[in-house]
């Protein structure tokens, strides 16, 4: 089976420093798991930044130079277009770029393969062409599925912790570095506001209550409290502090 494994360039959420997705690791080891030998697939400035997957298992790595600030998808499909593999994976979602997670789903649509997220474990299906995925779902809860090639799958936390780090692999594995697509990222429309809390529904009614009673409680919404300060001076962000810290009984007295 031909497996590639989409790698970002991630950072460390408390030091900043380039480090590996934790979930494209375990990606990683999925592959392993099925028997395959994963190549890595990467669209970025710098290679340097994912050499370290290597290490984690991967045979080889594919790096597509763009410039930074461009929109990786125009690359990744072409190379993958080229590539044709029977499975894509890739991480649900990428630590310290935008992290919005659509990427897989964009590659999907672009290739027309089918997308399955969650994906916690895998193993060979009956036919020679189809993969049968245990999904991840809310409240520890699994689904299995059985899935027909080629397709793309999102690897939830889940799945089994990444293999080892492998120095020497990680230094004699090889880096396959050719030109990506130029493609200037779309711009996007967004609008940065103080954020407000919203009142929440209250879907709760009496025991035997009538559907007029019930529509109502359903509908019904509870009062926000509290003050929203939109950069307040220090003196007075102080008081509404200790006011609020006074109301709810953690300070006492007017000293």
């Amino acid at each position: 089976m031909k497996v590639v494994v989409l790698v970002s360039a991630g950072r460390h959420p408390v030091t900043g420093r380039a480090s590996p997705v934790p979930v494209e690791l375990q990606a990683i080891r999925l592959a392993r798991l099925l028997g395959a030998a994963p190549s890595g697939l990467h669209a970025g400035p710098k290679a340097e930044a994912v050499r370290d997957t290597l290490g984690h298992g991967l045979a080889g790595l594919a790096h597509l130079a763009i410039p930074d600030g461009d929109d990786p998808l125009p690359s990744l499909v072409g190379a993958l277009t080229e590539m044709q593999p029977d499975l894509i994976l890739a991480g649900r979602v990428g630590c310290g770029g935008e992290d919005s997670g659509q990427l897989p789903y964009l590659v999907a649509d672009a290739l027309g393969l089918p997308i399955l997220s969650d994906a916690a474990l895998l193993a060979p299906g009956e036919a020679a062409d189809t993969l049968v995925v245990d999904q991840a779902l809310p409240k520890g809860v699994r689904r299995r599925v059985t899935l027909r090639l080629p397709a793309i799958l999102t690897v939830h936390p889940a799945a089994p912790t990444p293999l080892p780090f492998a120095f020497a692999q990680a230094r004699s594995g090889r880096v396959d570095t050719r030109p990506g697509i130029a493609a200037p990222r779309p711009a996007t429309d967004a609008e940065q506001r103080p954020y407000r809390p919203r009142p929440k529904l209250i879907a709760k009614a009496a025991a035997g209550a009538s559907a007029a009673d019930r529509l109502k409680a359903a509908t019904e919404t509870a009062a926000a409290g509290g003050r929203l300060l939109v950069d307040p001076p220090p003196d007075e962000a102080a008081r509404e502090i200790i006011a609020h810290l006074r109301e709810i009984g953690v300070l006492r007295g007017n000293g």
